[in-house]
Formats: C-alpha cells, structure tokens, sequence
C-alpha cells in the first residue's frame, strides 16, 4: 500500500489509560507545513483543539490532526449506548500531504508515498487510540491495539472493499466522494481535496453525514 510509514502515526499520550492534553498541544508543527490544513467548516460552531503532527522520514511534516468537539480519553468502559459514550461527542479530521514516490533530502533513498489509503489508515488508527473495548484487562490493551491497527492497515488498504461505502460530503463547498465504515467504536472516513492534500477523519456521537471540512484559515486559532 502507498502510504506514510506505520512508524509515523503518533498516538496521543496516555498515562494510565487517560489523554494527556498538555503533552501534545502546539502550533509549531503546524505552521511547518508547506500544505493547508483541514478541519471542520464554519457550520461546526464548538470547540476546537490541536492534537498532533507526524513526520516523514526527512523531518518534514507529513500529516497532523484537529479535533472538534469534546475532547475525547482513552475508554476503559466502553460500552455502545452508555453514558459515557452519550457525553463524549467528537471529530477529528487528519490532513495528509499528497506526495508520490520521491527522493529523501540526502538522495540516499526513497521515500513512501501517500494516498487516500493513508489518510483512511492514520484516521483508523486514531479512533483506536480512544478506544478501549469493555471488560478487557489492561494487560491486554497493547496487544488488542496492536491486533486492531494491523486490521485498519489491511481496511485501508481495500477501499473499494465491502467493508467501505461511498459519501459525498463537502469540501470546500464542493461535493467530494469519501470512502466510509462504521465500526462499533465509531466511524472513519477519507478521501481527497482540489488541494492536493488527503483528508481522514475519525469520531464518535457526531453524525458524519452532516459534517463539512475547509481549509483552516488559522490553525493558531485551534490552539488552546
């Protein structure tokens, strides 16, 4: 699959099985990248937050996610119609560079491309990093993790497969095609923009059918 390295994905910070907000917020990163980055578009009137940036393999920034809404934890609990999963109300959509196959800045390699198939993978994985299905023993979250990132590495990397069906959502004002899938912790969708950038985005007690995305005129303005 064309997409940026599995070792680029940042998971947010835990510490015992909780977010830590204040270890991943900052707009430096952002304002590094030499693409736009997308969020929600104006109809979306709640809170808005940074999480993180990842990098390439030549220290260039290669993707980064905003979040929208509330500000989501990892969910020891996590049981489908609950109260917790009724409070907890976010999107967080994941802007990825469109690059193809290119030469690392010292020429001695190459690096991965990205595609829609990456933006469907990094937006996969971030709705399992908020995500602890119920009952199971802390012990055994890395491995369910590690099973599950490898399935969303897989899913992405069949978009036309049965697993996935077709959105037109706005983007820009304009209707775009996303691949989506619903899964009992949430729902994940990508596709692309008239941008040259790969839009992913991942929540959860937020339709995504009603969702619009821009181009974030001030990312600063995400900084809390």
């Amino acid at each position: 699959m064309e997409t940026t390295s599995r070792a680029v994905a940042q998971a947010p910070a835990e510490e015992d099985g909780q977010h830590v907000p204040s270890v991943r917020r900052t707009v430096d990163g952002y304002l590094r990248a030499p693409f736009p980055w997308y969020g929600l578009d104006e109809a979306f009137t709640g809170p808005r937050w940074l999480m993180q940036v990842g990098l390439a393999a030549d220290g260039a920034v290669a993707h980064g996610s905003v979040g929208h809404g509330d500000e989501p934890s990892v969910r020891s609990e996590y049981t489908a119609g609950s109260d917790q999963e009724t409070k907890e109300r976010f999107a967080v959509v994941v802007t990825v560079a469109a690059n193809p196959v290119r030469r690392s800045a010292d020429g001695t390699g190459l690096l991965e491309a990205t595609s829609v198939s990456s933006a469907a993978w990094l937006a996969g994985v971030g709705l399992l990093s908020f995500t602890w299905p119920g009952q199971m023993d802390h012990s055994l979250r890395d491995d369910w993790l590690e099973q599950q990132t490898e399935t969303a590495w897989v899913l992405a990397d069949d978009l036309e497969g049965e697993d996935w069906s077709t959105l037109s959502l706005p983007v820009d004002g304009v209707p775009t095609p996303f691949h989506y899938r619903e899964s009992e912790f949430g729902w994940v969708l990508a596709g692309s923009t008239q941008e040259g950038v790969h839009v992913g985005a991942y929540g959860r007690g937020m339709s995504a059918y009603g969702l619009g995305f821009a181009v974030v005129k001030n990312i600063a303005a995400y900084d809390a």
